[in-house]
């Protein structure tokens, strides 16, 4: 892309005062083990903390300073910015964290948005995550897809599973991410990690390239198109192994997006894909914990028979009762089974269960059905406290 040299950057006549600034505040949400630093010209910066953005100074960045911060951060990819009006790029904050960054401009001036990625990768066993996901990372073809909305930790999920792989199969793993977060080195695998952007135009073109590069195991960042749907379920169709990811909300939704992404007269046909070659969706949630910190509750789907059914017949309503039903058997789960237990374990409040529920109402029967003694914040109480306006307001608080 041809830019103006108008706008490219002098970086001998940079100071990076402004920079080393932000990094302070970097410092400070680390510290506070925040999730995500929000700078906005002509605002004070704030940070994500357990879930809520607070400030972290009174001090307002102005626009001029809001500028040459982005100037400092992207140096010569300033033209670039300036061009393409936003970016996302990984900044190095020092040899244990990492921040995927996105930079844009808005009607104030510049802003940016930190996401903090571990260096470190858990394990599934360190993350807490159900066993059957273990069973997801030794299938040899088919798709697992990865949903949440944006900070539901779909990430994490998807870079233990790929952990999994490397440490204990020998296989070669390509993965298409925009940015790449977590860095795989070589274990028993060979792992190729393509930034799109950087090492390709866009998530179409590399996977339709993967296709000719003998992958065993093909990692999409996000199904965002139709091309790049379209080209992953022929992925997993021809003896691929695909992980990806959407912002939806649970298996049912994921299979109707994915569905409805075709025209009328081909969505038989993708289900028809679908159940042939979907094999598990996670979903996830943050829920906030009584020790003010937060669990990810997951909704597992595992591909059964009657499942597959189910996504042939159109048949997505009866998905979330097939969850629940083949717990014992197949290992899978839905949202209300593992809110459930995680507050039978006192890991989070009543409140906190009824506002992540899928059913409230359901819940609460099951609750009750439990001895209906419940933790509330730091204090027993009792579910029969709760009625349906309770339930209500609470969710949609």
């Amino acid at each position: 892309m041809a830019v103006n040299s108008a706008i490219e950057v002098d970086i001998s006549a940079l100071t990076f005062e402004t920079l080393d600034k932000i990094r302070g505040y970097l410092k400070r949400m680390i510290d506070t083990k925040g999730s995500d630093l929000h700078i906005k010209a002509n605002a004070v910066v704030r940070a994500r903390i357990q879930g809520d953005i607070v400030p972290l100074s009174g001090d307002i960045l102005s626009k001029e300073d809001a500028l040459t911060f982005a100037k400092e951060l992207l140096r010569t990819r300033f033209p670039e910015f300036v061009e393409k009006k936003e970016l996302d790029l990984v900044y190095p904050y020092d040899e244990h964290t990492r921040f995927r960054v996105n930079i844009f401009f808005q009607m104030e001036g510049v802003s940016a948005v930190f996401r903090v990625i571990p260096v470190k990768i858990l394990s599934l066993e360190e993350l807490g995550l159900p066993s059957i996901l273990k069973k997801f990372t030794q299938l040899e073809r088919g798709m697992i897809l990865v949903t949440g909305v944006t900070g539901s930790g779909k990430s994490t999920t998807l870079a233990a599973m790929i952990n999994e792989i490397n440490w204990n199969k020998r296989k070669h793993i390509i993965t298409v991410e925009d940015p790449i977060e977590f860095v795989h080195k070589d274990r028993k695998c060979v792992v190729n990690q393509r930034s799109v952007g950087q090492d390709t135009y866009s998530f179409g073109n590399a996977l339709r390239a993967a296709l000719r590069e003998d992958p065993d195991i093909i990692l999409v960042g996000e199904m965002r198109d139709r091309e790049t749907i379209e080209t992953a379920l022929h992925a997993s169709d021809s003896g691929h192994l695909v992980f990806s990811t959407l912002h939806t909300l649970d298996a049912k939704e994921t299979i109707n997006r994915i569905v409805s992404s075709f025209p009328t007269e081909e969505q038989p046909r993708i289900r028809l894909s679908l159940a042939s070659v979907l094999q598990g969706v996670i979903s996830q949630r943050l829920v906030p914990t009584i020790d003010e910190k937060r669990v990810a509750a997951l909704e597992v789907m595992v591909k059964t028979p009657y499942i597959a059914q189910l996504i042939l017949e159109s048949r997505d309503v009866e998905i979330r009762d097939a969850i629940e039903e083949g717990r014992e058997i197949y290992g899978s789960q839905s949202f209300d089974q593992h809110i459930l237990e995680l507050w039978n374990d006192k890991i989070i409040s009543t409140e906190q269960a009824f506002s992540y529920a899928t059913s409230p109402s359901d819940l609460k029967l099951k609750m009750q059905g439990m001895g209906g003694k419940i933790q509330s914040g730091q204090k027993a109480a009792d579910t029969s406290s709760f009625d349906e306006d309770d339930i209500f307001q609470i969710k949609k608080d």
